[in-house]
């Protein structure tokens, strides 16, 4: 299997060794069913156009087959500033590329965050900085391949790139919400071989499947309870040309899905959109976008006798 690790994703994970205690399971050690410890994935960062910076992270869960829920707080902290900046409480079996980012200021300079992840009596930390050797460019490629856009209706808006945009509905316990979404890129990227376990989808899938223009994904990213997917990776479904197309775009297509909540409360879920580069752009920071889902869900009715 060919494997390509970006300078940041390496340099992230062995920072997170040293945060081990002696005698426990180093994260570049082989993963296990369950019982492994997750770590956060510093990405790089980028600039914005308002002059502030946005820090990309992403997570590795070396449950293979273990999902891990882990409530803001001590166990899952980023600080200074913390314990909370918008990090996820749920964690996929596998690797998460670039799900989240943190917006730092102008003047944050050679400051840096630090994301301390504990479960099953494992902790790992991370530095999160703005150091120039870690500057990426998640909204082009050297080859001039850009992300895929990503819009909740035909109509748009759209938006690509890994801030993305946050869409906020209502739900029922236990009644399926459908959720469809469209999708445009500039299907310039060939496909290339290669990458890590991504987050809640087997190896030999995510092979087979990342040639496609656009590939879709979703996962829950914090909630009370479970959600069932009808289909994590639904099929993207090509369609004709948008009426007002992001530019630059020549695919375009719609993909469909259900997702069901075990329990009131809220939500948010994480969707991600790839081209043909493949989960994580194959390790270097190009080319996906990524959207939040806001749900709050309601109970189920009861029935009243009257």
């Amino acid at each position: 299997m060919h494997v390509r690790l970006s300078a940041s994703v390496t340099f992230a994970l062995v920072l997170a060794t040293c945060g081990l205690a002696a005698g426990q399971q180093l994260p570049l050690e082989p993963s296990h069913n369950a019982g492994s410890s997750v770590t956060g994935a510093f990405e790089g960062w980028f600039e914005n156009t308002d002059g502030t910076y946005s820090i990309l992270v992403g997570y590795f869960n070396r449950n293979l087959r273990a999902s891990v829920d882990i409530p803001i707080g001590p166990d899952n902290q980023i600080q200074p500033g913390g314990p909370d900046r918008g990090q996820p409480t749920h964690f996929l079996p596998g690797r998460g590329w670039g799900i989240f980012t943190i917006n730092v200021p102008k003047d944050f300079g050679e400051k840096t965050l630090t994301w301390t992840i504990t479960t099953n009596g494992l902790t790992t930390s991370i530095p999160l900085n703005i150091a120039p050797l870690w500057q990426v460019a998640p909204f082009v490629d050297a080859t001039g391949d850009t992300p895929p856009y990503i819009g909740f209706s035909e109509d748009g808006p759209f938006a690509n790139g890994p801030i993305g945009q946050t869409e906020s509905i209502s739900a029922t316990e236990g009644t399926p919400l459908p959720l469809t979404i469209w999708v445009a890129d500039d299907a310039k990227s060939p496909g290339l071989p290669g990458g890590l376990p991504v987050a809640g989808t087997a190896q030999t899938e995510n092979e087979g499947r990342k040639r496609q223009p656009v590939i879709v994904r979703w996962g829950m990213f914090r909630g009370p309870g479970a959600v069932q997917f009808q289909n994590d990776m639904p099929a993207v479904e090509k369609t004709g040309e948008l009426k007002s197309p992001p530019p630059g775009t020549i695919f375009y297509g719609k993909a469909a899905n259900t997702a069901t909540f075990s329990e009131p409360g809220q939500y948010v879920l994480s969707l991600q959109a790839f081209d043909s580069t493949g989960q994580g752009g194959d390790g270097f920071q190009c080319c996906w976008s990524t959207a939040k889902i806001s749900v709050y869900v309601k109970p189920a009715a009861t029935g009243v006798s009257h």
